[in-house]
């Protein structure tokens, strides 16, 4: 079975809610546990840029957000789990992916849409206020999700257009430069992909409507007394279309527990009841993980330990990546380039690796001339990474790693291979002359 990576993160910018618990938090913690998954869970601090300018605000949400994650079950022995800002070869693949991506695709972006949407209503200068990094926010996503290959971002539903955006920036990339990125999937439950706050919209920092997540008992009863309902008295039918309270008890609840409260709609619950039974379902499910959230709080030493260690495997992957990204696009060293020049009349010289998956679910990759020739097809390989690895290895050691690798390579062309491997070789050899 091949190995399906998630990842998912969340912006440091506010104190964390239900909604990121149910739309990311709880999805991606059980998807970790998950057989054959590989996860990647990251604090979004560089995001948090955009939306605020005060820094002990994102320090704090920081520790919040990493603290909820442990509490609600992450292990970070099992996941990749890391600070956005301790990985720098996230910004620098955002800039490679921002010379790819059409600035009339960023304009369709829904946060700047919405921007200039209140700009032009409010009859000023439409980009009014709109920073250049809110409008570069999804270049930023998509290299939060393509630094690691992700297969599958849990989103809600607002964020799909993101992922798609994601897609294209690879597919782009790919066009250009060779099959580097796989293009990612957004992965969506369905009932809760977006949670409504106290006010019936959706649950936001931004609207000052949130659940926190670990509130007290107390106060999380009292939030809850005041989610908006309608004026529907004790024993009138009522409404769970468009019902806040509703939609975030299913959230929660099993399909016994909701289709038992759709019936109390049908027969007339009085809303205080229906509220008390809201509250006590989520605090069933969030209860058990308070007195862990808070120890992390109380200790951030413990959390700060954990994300510099995450960050560490984060890089052991990122680093190598990158290295071959900025190859890629021509970011290498210039020795390899008098190396090129010596040996331009060579078609070979010029060979490159075609990486992508196919329908049975493995990863492949060819080695095919300027013409487009294959000079050689790789069997299938369980993951992108060790089929990168592969690549790596007849990038380095040439005939060498062609005979080490020959029972999962089929060779088309034995003696133009062999030239364009001697030539990637020695090109990448001169690349390491600093």
């Amino acid at each position: 079975m091949s190995t399906v990576r998630f990842l998912t993160g969340i912006t440091t910018s506010g104190t964390p809610h239900l909604g990121n618990y149910v739309g990311s938090i709880r999805p991606a913690v059980r998807a970790s546990k998950t057989p054959g998954v590989e996860s990647f869970y990251f604090l979004a601090n560089y995001h948090a840029l955009i939306k605020t300018d005060e820094p002990a605000r994102i320090q704090r949400s920081t520790l919040e957000i990493a603290a909820s994650w442990l509490a609600a079950g992450l292990d970070p022995a099992h996941v990749t789990f890391y600070r956005q800002s301790d990985v720098p070869e996230i910004p620098e693949l955002c800039w490679f992916l921002t010379c790819v991506t059409g600035k009339g695709v960023l304009n369709r972006a829904h946060a700047y849409k919405a921007a200039v949407d209140k700009n032009t209503a409010a009859d000023v200068d439409p980009d009014a206020d709109v920073s250049a990094g809110l409008f570069m926010y999804p270049v930023l996503m998509g290299a939060d999700i393509l630094m690691f290959n992700a297969h599958k971002v849990p989103v809600g539903r607002d964020q799909i257009q993101h992922i798609e955006m994601a897609r294209d920036m690879a597919a782009s990339f790919n066009h250009r430069y060779g099959e580097h990125f796989v293009p990612p999937q957004a992965e969506i439950e369905e009932s809760v992909a977006t949670l409504p706050g106290l006010d019936g919209r959706k649950m936001s920092k931004s609207y000052d409507n949130t659940i926190p997540l670990f509130s007290s008992r107390e106060q999380l009863k009292k939030l809850i007394a005041g989610i908006k309902t309608d004026s529907r008295a004790p024993g009138e039918a009522k409404d769970t279309e468009g019902s806040a309270l509703f939609q975030i008890y299913q959230a929660f609840a099993s399909e016994e527990e909701t289709a038992a409260l759709r019936k109390a709609y049908a027969e007339g619950i009085a809303w205080g009841d229906a509220k008390t039974l809201l509250f006590e379902r989520i605090d069933q499910e969030i209860a058990p993980m308070r007195a862990a959230y808070e120890d992390y709080m109380a200790h951030p030493e413990k959390v700060e330990a954990l994300l510099l260690a995450g960050a560490v495997k984060a890089r052991a992957i990122a680093t190598p990546f990158m290295a071959q990204l900025r190859s890629a696009v021509g970011l290498r060293g210039l020795a390899s380039a008098v190396q090129g020049k010596a040996e331009k009349t060579s078609k070979a010289a010029l060979a490159s690796f075609k990486q992508y998956r196919e329908k049975d679910g493995l990863f492949y990759f060819k080695l095919v001339d300027p013409a487009g020739a294959v000079l050689m097809q790789s069997k299938g390989f369980e993951s992108p990474k060790v089929a990168g690895q592969a690549i790596g290895q007849l990038q380095r050691d040439g005939a060498a790693g062609v005979a080490a690798l020959q029972a999962q390579l089929e060779v088309l062309d034995a003696e133009a291979l062999a030239r364009a491997v001697h030539a990637l070789a020695a090109l990448a050899e001169a690349a390491d002359v600093k």
